[in-house]
């Protein structure tokens, strides 16, 4: 079962408790709010996902308005995937990738931001081999490293779809983490400068020197207007409340506001690069 699925069924069975507890068959309910019985049984057994309206609706037919809060908030926590790496990572690093291309071929519009890693669709063969060997040894997860690069570099294609819009933003940090030997991130820097000259203003950084605007706590990607994905150590959590998804723009939109692009993008990357390969 997943989190989300235990979720709400952990809602269905709290609805059946305080239906039982104002004395209201399944039936009785369904006709007081004017449903189908199978929608009270639907959403008691988790099969069927409240909306907001359904619950301040059973809340006021079970003469208990006071839940209503409770049940918005149980409701609200639906909104939250959180998914372990362990449990994703199962079948593999491929199964991961694919899991993104689906999302990204779906996507109109994506907007990131890095804090400490180059995003996996500016990645070299190289740095992404390196970036899978650590989260497989990380997590325990079968070594099919190889394809997992493999399917990584074919996401990268979906940069040159002409229906889609991108907008990259790296923390400069990113450009001096060594989470690679020194050569592969010689070849990944590379890489970026390559796709800020091709790209135009695709790609933006956010100097070291600049008055923040916003905290960079962590990196996120926001995909079109109603999913925030955002990667911890442990899990990846996916938001697509919009009350949750809101600070999410707003931060990238101030972020992206203090990047700088094209030559001075460009600028920034080669000075990162000359403290890896001094002239």
């Amino acid at each position: 079962m997943t989190d989300y699925q235990t979720a709400r069924t952990s809602l269905g069975a709290r609805l059946r408790e305080i239906r039982v507890e104002a004395g209201l068959s399944g039936r009785a309910l369904a006709q007081a709010l004017d449903w189908h019985p199978s929608k009270v049984s639907k959403l008691e057994l988790g099969r069927q996902t409240a909306s907001v309206e359904d619950l301040k609706a059973w809340a006021a037919a079970c003469d208990a308005p006071g839940t209503a809060a409770e049940l918005l908030a149980m409701r609200r926590t639906l909104e939250t995937h959180y998914a372990s790496w362990r449990r994703q990572l199962a079948g593999g690093t491929r199964a991961k990738q694919v899991t993104f291309v689906d999302l990204e071929s779906r996507t109109r519009r994506l907007r990131a931001f890095e804090t400490a890693v180059v995003p996996g669709l500016l990645q070299t063969p190289d740095y992404a081999r390196c970036v899978l060997r650590s989260v497989v040894a990380l997590h325990g997860a079968p070594d099919d490293v190889e394809v997992g690069v493999r399917t990584r570099m074919e996401r990268a294609r979906v940069l040159d779809d002409p229906d889609k819009t991108f907008d990259i933003i790296l923390w400069e940090p990113v450009l001096y983490a060594r989470i690679c030997p020194g050569e592969v991130m010689v070849g990944q820097l590379d890489r970026i400068a390559e796709l800020i000259v091709r790209k135009g203003m695709m790609i933006g950084v956010v100097p070291l020197d600049v008055r923040l605007p916003a905290i960079p706590e962590h990196g996120f990607w926001i995909f079109d207007d109603d999913r925030v994905n955002v990667e911890t150590v442990g899990a990846e959590l996916s938001l697509t409340d919009n009350d949750a998804i809101e600070p999410y723009r707003r931060v990238f939109a101030r972020l992206s506001k203090a990047a700088l692009r094209g030559q001075a993008a460009l600028r920034l990357v080669a000075r990162a690069r000359h403290r890896l390969v001094p002239v």
